[in-house]
């Protein structure tokens, strides 16, 4: 799922060498904090948050194969 989130986040951004996902977890949470270069901020999260919002809706669809919930964090 981290090569997922990867793999989408890199194809938003003009700089894709500056995009990194961490994987950590908390109560039994997979969380996945991504972190991108400050001038494709904007790109990752789009108007109102609606790429965020759709790269959330994307992992929440893979982690029902896992059985397990899933948190996606845009960091600045």
């Amino acid at each position: 799922m981290q090569e997922m989130l990867l793999y989408i986040t890199r194809s938003l951004v003009e700089d894709p060498d500056a995009v990194e996902v961490e994987q950590l977890e908390e109560d039994g949470d997979l969380v996945f904090e991504i972190t991108v270069g400050e001038d494709d901020l904007g790109r990752v999260i789009g108007r109102g948050g609606r790429v965020a919002n759709a790269i959330r809706t994307v992992a929440k669809a893979a982690a029902v194969r896992e059985e397990r919930r899933v948190l996606v964090d845009i960091l600045d």
